[in-house]
């Protein structure tokens, strides 16, 4: 079960003198989590590590951290919390102290895990989006089955015919609502599932 935050979240802990700093957000685009990185990065901070994960895109960047030691740390945070579209930036205020390699991998993940433990969380549910057509006389009990199955219906375009919906449902019952709705239709609707 993969889940995403509902809004941003932040957490800070001193370590060894250095503070950090996380800051998470939900993104749905790459483009997104870049700009939530320049929005929440501090310049006059030591370094400004981040990672994301979209779906099956991911990224991460140590920002002069040695290797591995701050942005994949925190990309493994996001996935060992199963989480998805999500991003999150950790920055370093250096504060004299060396923490090693292995001091660095804890810090980083362990501030961008506890920052997305406390963030409010919800479960990703695959949706599928479906055109279908029906009667007028199908109509209300169509809307009704649809409604119950989980679905949002985002259009309905009346013609001479009948009505040609445009739903959103859960991708996991939209194989058992096609069954109902050509039940329902007597098999006279048209079904198309377009994404």
């Amino acid at each position: 079960m993969t889940h995403t935050l509902t809004a941003p979240c932040s957490y800070q802990e001193d370590i060894k003198k250095s503070r950090f700093a996380a800051y998470a957000a939900p993104v749905s685009s790459v483009d997104e989590a870049m700009r939530f990185f320049a929005e929440h990065s501090d310049f006059e901070a030591t370094h400004n590590c981040w990672a994301y994960r979209i779906g099956q895109e991911y990224r991460f960047n140590d920002d002069g951290e040695p290797g591995g030691t701050a942005g994949r740390p925190i990309l493994q945070a996001i996935e060992g919390q199963d989480m998805d579209r999500v991003a999150v930036l950790v920055v370093r205020w250096y504060g004299g102290i060396k923490l090693g390699a292995g001091g660095l991998v804890r810090a980083y993940g362990g501030c961008a895990a506890n920052c997305l433990r406390l963030g409010d969380r919800t479960e990703i549910v695959d949706l599928a989006t479906v055109t279908c057509t029906c009667g007028f006389a199908d109509l209300a009990l169509l809307k009704s089955r649809l409604v119950q199955a989980g679905a949002v219906i985002s259009q309905e375009d009346f013609n001479e015919d009948g009505v040609a919906l445009c739903f959103t449902v859960p991708r996991s019952v939209a194989g058992d609502l096609e069954v109902t709705v050509a039940n329902i239709t007597r098999g006279r609707s048209a079904w198309d599932v377009v994404s």
